[in-house]
């Protein structure tokens, strides 16, 4: 089935808000509904490399409990075909701000995020 941009880009929104939420509540569980089970994190948190599976991020979230002040936006959506990115800004998740960018495919005819690389602002 085709999909017109503007529905790939509602799709790809709502692909990612099992993150968002998961975030809000400090459950990593519930962040697993937005990634592929093979998805991949790279990003620094302070000086530390944060490299390899999602785990890491579920893991994080969940240790570090709800961020009902979260502030996500996102600034940027790029589709190309059954390929697509996102940047999210997000603040207030525990008083870290975050720039997010992520990979999505659309897989079966759903949007997954396949790969997660971020920036932590000091």
């Amino acid at each position: 089935m085709t999909t017109t941009p503007a529905q790939d880009y509602d799709d790809i929104t709502k692909a990612v808000q099992p993150y968002l939420e998961g975030a809000k509540a400090g459950d990593g569980k519930a962040m697993k509904a937005a990634f592929h089970k093979d998805a991949t994190v790279y990003g620094y948190l302070g000086d530390a490399l944060v490299a390899g599976p999602m785990s890491l991020i579920y893991d994080w979230a969940s240790s570090i409990g709800p961020a009902p002040k979260i502030s996500p936006r996102i600034v940027k959506v790029d589709v190309a075909g059954t390929a697509a990115s996102m940047r999210i800004e997000v603040d207030n998740w525990q008083k870290h701000r975050f720039t997010d960018v992520f990979n999505l495919l659309k897989i079966d005819g759903k949007w997954t995020i396949v790969s997660k690389i971020f920036h932590t602002h000091a």
